[in-house]
């Protein structure tokens, strides 16, 4: 056994969304002109709203944000995926949540992986949203078995790769040159390949049933088609995307601008149209695929919050039918939703983190015991701060996806998610988000009441 220290999985994870990053600002150069567009626009808006967080990490939290990349890629098979999933343990990443996206016409449902461990995420809160393909919903059968044929015949792990997994899970970690190791042969599944799988014929069959189809199946691999990183005024971005020459979606996905940022909103730059070599004497070809995202993420919605959500989106989806002004009618439907953290937080609508105000530790006066956190925060003896959203949505996912694949295929599937077998192919549940919010704010509560008794001990002792 391999007696050397054991580098921790958040260092790996590190390295690999490094070299990631690095990978595709030289594959796609318009996503390194993204990282400086958005590096601007968050030091202008610290600059006028002051910082992230007031609690004791704000300045991991500020780091945080300069690193923070989320990723997207699409698999065709329960192998690919199962091991995908052993994959993402070695850097700490785990299942989170199940996205159906069928529904909103791309045949594919999906999962999150991410670190679930608060200062884990603090540290690098890289995340992969992975889509596995759904072959059971091409109706054409001869189609999808010849899809599946060809899935069948590739291998998108290096033999190296698939060694250091098995060593990683055997030992409980790699040290630091495995590691080093590992982060280059994992690179090599998330690669842009311009040679295709198929002849030009079979690819042209498979994109008229889905865009995503084809560039699932036809390639040698689940090439990285969007790294994304957060910004705090997603509006800016997208005014400052076309300042600076990129082709951006007209529209942003999600909820519409408010002043206590919600979930999740999302923009890009539309696909590059890339060459591509098929199989056999018809040549050359292009593809579209790759793009660039950018994200705002808000407070994290409880089921309450997210069912009133989900009740207004599709309000506003059926009010945008007929509206000349889409963005508009959003906003107007959403005008119903409480935009200020403190009614969020009293209707049972957000999850929030806990502190302790500054001023009060500083301060020798002390609460009345017994008090509960409401009659404590009432007082200003405790305060609140928004718990961002770490995860994603389906309808956006799909909006993006939409965008940047093309206008071919249909508009939903029939059939609806199916969690069941998505999980089997996973071989593993995903975690429950609602519950991961919930023990973080309640750990953020007992933390913060913590602070306060402590420093009630302290003055008590001085006194």
């Amino acid at each position: 056994m391999n007696t050397a220290t054991k580098l921790h999985p958040d260092d790996v994870r590190a390295a690999f969304s490094r070299a990631l990053s690095d990978m595709y600002k030289t594959e796609v150069p318009q996503y390194g002109t993204l990282l400086e567009l958005v590096a601007d626009i968050n030091a202008e808006v610290i600059r006028r709203d002051g910082p992230l967080s007031t609690g004791p990490h704000a300045d991991e939290e500020r780091q945080r944000l300069g690193v923070e990349r989320h990723g997207a890629i699409r698999l065709g098979t329960a192998e690919e995926l199962a091991t995908m999933r052993r994959l993402f343990a070695v850097m700490g990443m785990v299942p989170v949540g199940y996205y159906d996206l069928s529904v909103a016409g791309v045949p594919v449902h999906a999962t999150a992986f991410r670190t679930t461990d608060e200062a884990s995420l603090r540290r690098n809160p890289f995340r992969v949203f992975t889509s596995l393909l759904r072959l059971d919903l091409i109706d054409d059968v001869a189609l999808r078995e010849r899809a599946a044929a060809i899935l069948e015949r590739r291998d998108i792990y290096t033999a190296r790769c698939r060694a250091l997994i098995a060593i990683a899970e055997r030992e409980g970690g790699l040290d630091a040159a495995q590691a080093a190791e590992f982060v280059a042969q994992a690179l090599e599944t998330f690669r842009w390949h311009h040679d295709a799988t198929v002849d030009a014929d079979t690819y042209r069959e498979l994109r008229s049933k889905h865009p995503l189809i084809a560039d699932v199946v036809c390639f040698k691999g689940p090439h990285i088609n969007h790294l994304t990183p957060r910004v705090l005024d997603i509006d800016a971005a997208q005014a400052a995307m076309h300042g600076r020459g990129m082709k951006a979606k007209d529209s942003i996905e999600g909820p519409p601008r408010r002043g206590c940022p919600i979930l999740l909103r999302q923009t890009s730059f539309l696909a590059l149209e890339e060459p591509i070599r098929f199989v056999g004497a018809q040549g050359d070809g292009t593809h579209t695929a790759r793009f660039g995202e950018i994200e705002q993420r808000g407070c994290a919605l409880t089921p309450a919050g997210r069912e009133r959500y989900d009740a207004l989106l599709q309000q506003s989806r059926e009010a945008g039918k007929t509206a000349p002004d889409k963005g508009r009618a959003l906003a107007e439907t959403f005008a119903a939703f409480p935009d200020d953290l403190a009614t969020l937080h009293s209707e049972g609508l957000a999850y929030v983190r806990w502190q302790v105000p500054a001023e009060r530790l500083a301060s020798r006066e002390r609460p009345a015991p017994g008090q509960s956190a409401a009659e404590l925060l009432a007082g200003g003896w405790l305060a609140i701060e928004p718990l961002i959203y770490e995860d994603f949505l389906p309808v956006s996912a799909a909006g993006i996806f939409r965008s940047n694949l093309g206008s071919e295929g249909q508009a939903a599937y029939d059939g609806g998610g199916n969690r069941g077998a998505f999980e089997r192919d996973l071989g593993a549940p995903v975690a429950d988000e609602f519950a991961l919010y919930e023990a973080t704010e309640q750990q953020s509560l007992q933390a913060a009441l913590a602070r306060l008794a402590g420093a009630e001990a302290t003055s008590t002792q001085a006194a």
